[in-house]
Formats: C-alpha cells, structure tokens, sequence
C-alpha cells in the first residue's frame, strides 16, 4: 500500500538519515517541495539509498517538461511526477495537456495532482457542483488515478458533516471511470485543525480504506513553512525534531502495512452506516449472507463490504472521535476476525460484542 507524505523532506534537509527516519516513520513515498532539477537529484539519490520512492516537482517540469523527464525518467527511485495542488476546473485542459507531455517521454511513471474537498466552494470549484468537477477532471486531465484532500476533523475534534459524502463521490466517479483512488489523513495541526491524535488518524485511514482507497496520504511529515496557518504539531516540528504525532502516524502506518493484504487491490461492494446517517450516504439495510447483525451502542459505524482474491471482508469503522462504542457483530459459518498485525483468528473466539475505540476498525473475512 502507498504511504505517501507531504512536505516530506526539504532540499535543504536532504541527507539519509532523513529519508531513513521517514522510511522508520512507515512511510513508502516521499513528496518535497524541490524548486530546482539538481535538488529532485539530490533527493532521488538519497531515497534510493533509504529504500524510499519518491514523487517529484521542480520548475523545469514545468518549463522544459520533455529534457526534464528524460533526465530522471529511469531513476530507481522514481515513481511520479507532481503536477499541481487543488486546481480548479479551468486548470484541467492545460493540466492534461502537461501531462501528455510528460506521458510522450516516460509512459512507465505516472502523472499526479491533487483536486480539492467538498467543502471547498463552487466558486473555487469552478464548476456546479462538485461531482461535475470530479468527472471533469477525470474526463479531462486523465491521470491513472484520483487523488482529493479533505480534512474532516476540526475545532475540538469535530467531525465535518460532509466527509462521507466527499468519500462517496470520490468512490462513486473513481469506480465508474475504473480508476483508482487515493486519499488523505491530516498530520499537522493548524487553523482550524486540532494536533492528531490516533483516533482522529485511524478514523480517517481507515475511513478512507474502508472506502476502496488505494493509497493513504499524509499532510503534511515536516512542518510547512508559513504564517498564514499557523502549522504545528508535525511529525517533524520546526525545530527538526520528533513530536508525539510522528509515533501516533507510525503506529497507524504499522497497522495500514500489516493490513495491506485486506485493502490493497480490493473491489469496494457497499458502503453503509449505522445510526446517524452522515450526508450523501446510505443506511444499512442489509448484510452479506455470513452476518446477522451489526449494531452499535453509539453515534454509529461505518460498514463496508470489499472483496479481494478469493476472500471477502467486512470492515466496520467508529465514526466517533470521542468515544468507543460497543459493537456487536452476529455471524454464522467459517468467518474469521483479522487483527491489526494481519493475522486472522476464528470470530466464534470472540464475544459477539467488542469495544471498538475512537476511530478504529474491526475486520471479519470469509471465503466466497
């Protein structure tokens, strides 16, 4: 599974014991905020060395796009070039044209940017609404995959009310297009983001994954430079040093690896709540043949039926940041509780009824 991180390591900053303290930290991929070609350079070779991928952004990309991709295109620590951050709907034909560019010289990396959330408004959209954008970047810009950004925890660990619907669009438009689709987790604190807490990172991975994601994103691993924010509380402060939140996203990324084999690849079959129904989703009605209940003694779960190889999983998620709830889970037959490290247990050694912490997952699979 991709484990990508945002302002992973600036140039200025690039050395090995860098890249291995971000590999240390779970993550696969790095994406830095290089300016020039010699310092995308600097970086790939040290990746290499700490056994990190990397995706690259430099102002010759963009200026000299065809000399540029020659240069790095058989790199081994290679995997993508950067387009561009949240860009609203008039930026898709010249992206598209960028990308074709980049594509006519190196078809074996992909071409990557990122769309805007559900929050963001019609205005910045630029479009009626925000499938209309979805689909139309898609349509137009045509990259392997679907990558958005929406940061649902705020305030006092509020959960924004349309997180899930951005989750069903993205899902919705990847699948039909039969692409795709990464997401992200918030790891830096700043206006109006609280510091992450492991509740608030489980519940967006695993959100994120129990809706088909096929790469888990983190913004951001060092702390941005900048004002106008106010970010703090990254995994790797201003100062340089660890925080509390690098062993939080560390121990969600030793989770999300050992659990790769559920997620990774897997074909998304419903998607249902319980309890409060979020915005834009739909309430459980039914479940598949080996369950006979799930139930919650809270604000509700997330229930998501994906199948992968031979097995299929059922994955229920706490939607609520603040409290566990009791989660009851009723089945019949050869179905076995996979746990965090990945390994699977039969559920009948289970009592039907666990307590499920903030954020966090419970996963059953069964054989088709």
């Amino acid at each position: 599974m991709p484990i990508l991180a945002w302002f992973s390591i600036p140039a200025e900053h690039t050395s090995l014991d860098r890249y291995l303290e971000l590999k240390e930290a779970g993550f696969t991929h790095g994406f830095s905020h290089t300016t020039t070609a010699d310092e995308v350079a600097a970086a790939l070779d040290t990746a290499q060395r700490a056994g990190i991928k990397m995706i690259i952004t430099c102002k010759e990309l963009e200026t000299d796009p065809e000399a540029t991709v020659n240069r790095f295109k058989n790199h081994p620590a290679l995997d993508g070039y950067f387009l561009r951050d949240e860009p609203d709907r008039t930026a898709f034909a010249s992206l598209g044209e960028w990308a074709r560019k980049i594509e006519s010289v190196d078809k074996e990396h992909y071409c990557y940017l990122n769309l805007l959330p559900t929050y963001a408004s019609l205005g910045a959209l630029k479009t009626n609404s925000y499938r209309e954008y979805v689909n139309l970047f898609i349509q137009e810009v045509n990259l392997p995959f679907v990558s958005f950004d929406h940061y649902p925890v705020i305030g006092d660990s509020t959960l924004r009310g349309d997180f899930y619907e951005n989750l069903e669009i993205i899902s919705d438009e990847s699948r039909k297009a039969g692409k795709p689709f990464w997401a992200f987790a918030l790891a830096t604190a700043h206006d109006p983001y609280p510091i992450a807490t492991l509740a608030s990172l489980r519940l967006q991975v695993y959100s994120n994954l129990a809706y088909g994601a096929q790469g888990i994103q983190y913004f951001t691993y060092w702390t941005p430079v900048g004002t106008i924010w106010n970010f703090n509380h990254a995994p790797i402060t201003e100062t340089f040093q660890r925080s509390e939140v690098y062993d939080r996203v560390r121990e969600v990324n030793k989770e999300i690896k050992a659990l790769s084999p559920v997620f990774l690849g897997a074909k998304l079959l419903s998607v249902t709540h319980t309890g409060e129904i979020p915005a834009g989703t739909k309430q459980l009605a039914s479940l598949p043949a080996p369950f006979e209940e799930v139930s919650a003694s809270g604000r509700g779960v997330l229930v998501s039926e994906l199948e992968n190889g031979a097995n299929h999983y059922l994955v229920i998620v706490n939607r609520d940041l603040k409290h566990s709830q009791q989660v009851t889970v009723r089945c019949t037959g050869a179905v076995s509780r996979v746990l965090k490290d990945g390994s699977s247990v039969p559920a009948a050694r289970y009592t039907p009824t666990l307590a499920v912490d903030a954020g966090d997952a419970l996963i059953y699979t069964w054989k088709k």
